[in-house]
C-alpha cells in the first residue's frame, strides 16, 4: 500500500514534502484536506491533529514534519 500524504494547498512545507518524495521517486497518495471534512477528520483521527503535511505509512504515521524529520522516518523504514 502506498502512503498517504495529507496536505494543505499553499502549505510550503507541504509542497517542500511532495518535491523530496518526487524527487526520490517514492509513489504516495496525495490528499488534500483544505475543504474537505471528511479527509481532514481521517488526518485528525490518525495523528490527533490538524496540521500538514502529515504522512501515513502503514500506520506509521509522521505529523507536521520538515523535510529533515521526513528524511529520518524514511531511513527507519528502510532500516526495518
Amino acid at each position: 500500500m502506498k502512503p498517504l500524504l495529507y496536505v494543505k494547498g499553499g502549505c510550503p512545507w507541504c509542497s517542500d514534502a511532495i518535491d523530496y518524495l518526487d524527487e526520490r521517486k517514492i509513489e504516495y497518495t496525495r490528499i488534500d484536506v483544505r475543504g474537505d471534512a471528511a479527509q481532514m477528520q481521517k488526518l485528525k483521527d490518525i495523528s490527533g491533529q490538524s496540521k500538514t503535511p502529515t504522512l501515513d505509512w502503514d500506520g506509521a504515521v509522521l505529523a507536521n514534519f520538515g523535510v529533515e524529520e521526513l528524511e529520518t522516518f524514511l531511513q527507519k523504514r528502510s532500516a526495518s
